[in-house]
């Protein structure tokens, strides 16, 4: 199954038994994209947004 990164664009083949909610990690930018749905062979991604911690500065 293809992933397609919504960043850089970059097509990669995804584990064959991923799921909806995995977290998968493009080759070429190295940015993590959940997995938001699976439909006839293609897996649409979303990026992971991350937020960043407050150290209390």
């Amino acid at each position: 199954m293809k992933v397609k990164c919504p960043e850089c664009g970059a097509e990669f083949d995804a584990p064959d038994d991923v799921i909806v909610g995995e977290i998968v990690s493009c080759p070429d930018c190295g940015l993590e994209l959940e997995v938001s749905s699976i439909q006839s062979g293609k897996v649409d991604v979303k990026i992971v947004r991350i937020s960043g911690e407050d150290w209390g500065e």
